[in-house]
């Protein structure tokens, strides 16, 4: 395992480097919302200043670096009209990746209350640097002397993002409205053609992680953002063991194939970059948590650690989202 494997934390902590995280924030505007506490994202300066945003619902602050909305009725309902149209002006303007991608999928953005504040269609929450959350499940056998195989999925060369890379078994995002569990079992149903019953019985929460994945530079009409898009993530954990006679197979078009591997094929492969970069971390967990990846056999093992549970810099869900309406 090398230092290759951990980038998803790329983002510097102002304590450990105030120098490169003042530096890094200077090519941003923090996202705010009038009458809520908090920044709720970053998003790219070049971004900000590639688009107008109108008086009577925006404030864009040059000099503190910030971009404010200011919603004449302070409604969750409001507050979404006004999102949504900033974003068909993104698109229209220069990302029309965002209407390729539209998938009418809602992210929440939480409040420091732990309410959801505004909700952003999932194709454009990266513009806007807010944090996203989602399900991730590996299934694994063992074999007779104990040795564990992983079932990875391959996904779709028709795939919008990371096509024909590898993917843990099953896995998706967290809209609006869904918990973990029943997000990943439906995930796990409709991916892998597991049975739901047998999911549900069996499948075991093992945990959260988080990081902040900076994105490469991106394009806007004819022009090239050299900002990178901060990806502030969470993913809620969750592993089944099945037996030697369960198979997963694709069902839907999401994923081209499942193959179960060894734990040393699976380690090429992540050291090969063969995986999605935020699968790769969820592998890595996992090796972790079943003792494949130990302090004697990896000699960056406390830093892969503090990177696979990044404090982020802005409000996550409390244990019972409620609306702010």
């Amino acid at each position: 395992m090398r230092a290759k494997l951990i980038t998803q934390s790329s983002f510097p902590y102002r304590e450990d480097n105030p120098g490169i995280y003042y530096a890094t924030l200077k090519n941003y505007h923090t996202f705010k919302i009038q009458g809520i506490d908090g920044v709720l994202g970053y998003i790219p300066t070049t971004l900000v200043q590639s688009i107008s945003w109108p008086e009577e619902y925006w404030t864009v602050d040059t000099a503190q670096r910030e971009l404010r909305m200011t919603p004449r009725s302070n409604t969750l309902s409001s507050r979404n009209n006004i999102i949504e149209d900033a974003i068909r002006r993104i698109a229209e303007q220069g990302s029309p990746e965002i209407l390729k991608g539209w998938r009418n999928e809602r992210f929440p953005v939480y409040g420091p209350e732990g309410t959801v504040v505004v909700e952003i269609e999932r194709s454009a929450s990266a513009q806007f640097g807010i944090v996203t959350s989602g399900v991730q499940m590996l299934c694994f056998v063992e074999d007779e002397g104990g040795s564990i195989h992983l079932w990875i999925g391959k996904r779709s060369e028709k795939k919008q993002t990371y096509p024909g890379m590898l993917d843990c078994t099953a896995a998706g995002a967290l809209s609006v409205g869904e918990s973990p569990r029943s997000a990943m079992v439906l995930e796990a149903t409709d991916e892998a053609s597991l049975d739901t019953e047998m999911i549900e019985k069996h499948m075991r929460s093992v945990g959260h992680i988080s990081y902040f994945h900076v994105k490469s530079s991106t394009s806007t009409g004819n022009k090239t953002l050299s900002t990178a898009l901060l990806l502030p993530e969470t993913e809620y954990l969750y592993e089944l063991k099945l037996d030697q006679h369960t198979v997963p197979r694709p069902k839907d078009s999401e994923v081209e194939d499942f193959r179960l591997w060894s734990v040393d094929q699976v380690l090429d492969a992540l050291k090969n970059g063969m995986f999605k970069p935020n699968s790769a971390v969820v592998v890595i967990d996992f090796f972790i948590r079943h003792g494949i990846i130990t302090p004697e056999t990896e000699a960056k093992y406390l830093e892969i650690i503090q990177r696979l549970h990044r404090r982020l810099p802005f409000p996550v869900a409390h244990r019972i989202p409620k609306n702010v309406d």
